[in-house]
């Protein structure tokens, strides 16, 4: 049995994890990501926590067959690098493969973390039977993975499909990317927890946010309604630009459950232009919050440059 070794890098988290050819996890762990400390302490941190989760599986080098690692963009795949995120301000031009790669003897690669998540949802998750979905996150920030023909659509520096940065509605006002009304700005968990604080007087975290909502406080329902509609408006234009047959959500903010994938289903039935785009599946991903440590780590299984089939001949 042959493993690999997925690192999500996230804003607020890096999620670790061993996993074997056919998906499973072996051994897993979470660290917080310290944004006081420089980019490079940071990364070794990770591979810190990486020599240890080696540790605890007790598997042989030979057992290993590299390290994916996914993280946000903008980045750029081809030299390894995370270039600008928005979400992690002080790493710009970090060589984050050089790095890891120095600190062990496996192959390393470098991918946009919501491209190794669609790519987890096609091998074992909630796109294996489709040859054409785009998986969303909607976390710390938001992305999207495209498989397009049973392709992963790329672009030039593996930065495809940043949705995030989609303005949807100038009215939200400013975002840190420097536009105004992005779907992030908006609709990521991070702006939840800062718009409810704001409707609350108190710091809340998104979760809190929610947990009002579910007991119907009005000012936050109203919130929270407003979001969905954004999350429903960004679905109508991914079905209109690449007429696929799913829409996967994951990410911490679609732990909130039917509530939302009803109303983005019900957007979606209404306002997408194809009479076949509004009979689109909205659904959960199907690795919840595994999705991105697991496509992670699905990078080091990919055979060839058709990574969706590759990922479903193992």
């Amino acid at each position: 049995m042959n493993y690999s070794i997925g690192i999500d890098i996230g804003g607020t988290k890096v999620a670790l994890a061993i996993v074997d050819e056919n998906g499973n996890v072996r051994e897993q762990t979470i660290i917080p990501t310290d944004l006081t400390i420089a980019p490079k302490a940071m990364i070794a941190e990770i591979i810190q926590e990486t020599h240890a989760l080696i540790e605890k599986s007790s598997l042989t080098e030979e057992e290993i067959i590299g390290i994916g690692i996914g993280a946000p963009g903008p980045l750029d795949n081809q030299n390894g690098m995370i270039t600008c995120p928005p979400n992690l301000k002080t790493w710009v031009d970090v060589p984050v493969q050089k790095w890891i790669q120095q600190a062990f003897p496996y192959p390393v690669r470098l991918e946009n973390d919501a491209n190794a998540a669609a790519l987890a949802e096609k091998w074992i998750g909630a796109g294996q039977e489709n040859e054409n979905f785009i998986y969303i996150t909607v976390s710390t920030g938001i992305g999207a993975g495209i498989v397009a023909d049973g392709r992963l659509l790329n672009g030039q520096k593996g930065n495809a499909g940043d949705i995030g940065h989609t303005v949807v509605d100038p009215s939200f006002g400013p975002c840190s990317c420097g536009q105004s009304g992005c779907l992030e700005s908006i609709a990521s968990g991070t702006a939840i927890a800062r718009r409810g604080s704001a409707i609350m007087g108190e710091d809340l975290t998104t979760e809190e946010v929610f947990a009002l909502y579910e007991k119907g406080h009005q000012e936050i329902t109203g919130l929270i309604e407003r979001v969905f509609r954004v999350l429903g408006v960004a679905c109508v234009s991914m079905i209109n630009t690449f007429d696929t047959e799913k829409i996967i959500i994951g990410g911490g903010v679609s732990k909130v459950g039917d509530a939302l994938f009803q109303s983005v289903q019900a957007y979606v039935g209404q306002f997408a232009l194809n009479p076949t785009g509004r009979q689109t599946e909205i659904v959960p991903a199907k690795l919840e919050q595994s999705a991105g440590v697991v496509g992670a780590a699905a990078l080091c299984f990919i055979t060839n440059d058709d990574a969706t089939s590759s990922l479903v001949e193992k």
